[in-house]
């Protein structure tokens, strides 16, 4: 016997909106990341730590986008532990970035 179907409500568009301004923060973040590189110099550090950043910023940007476009059903598939632990590692990254620019 099957139930009723599921009424996700909003749930899928709440979720696509936090995945767009998790996205949003992460770009400001390795924007930030790439002015404060280039302000103190452009050294072998700081075209190292700009690449990582963006490399960080486009994998995130990855996942994030693939999992916005996923969001279009229903009911979504929830997102692959490959996935979110992409997503965890370019975040940390992201955040170990900026905080290495500010010391």
């Amino acid at each position: 016997m099957t139930g009723p179907a599921r009424d996700p409500g909003l749930q899928p568009e709440r979720t696509r909106l936090a995945w767009r301004r998790t996205t949003l923060a992460c770009t400001v973040v390795a924007l930030l990341g790439v002015r404060q590189a280039l302000v103190g110099g452009v050294t072998g550090a700081a075209a190292l730590a700009v690449a990582a950043s963006l490399l960080a910023w486009l994998g995130f940007l990855a996942v994030a986008h693939r999992r916005v476009t996923g969001m279009g059903t229903a009911r979504p598939a929830p997102l692959p532990r490959r996935l979110a632990l992409a997503a965890v590692v370019c975040t940390v990254a992201l955040a170990v970035f900026a905080a290495a620019t500010l010391f």
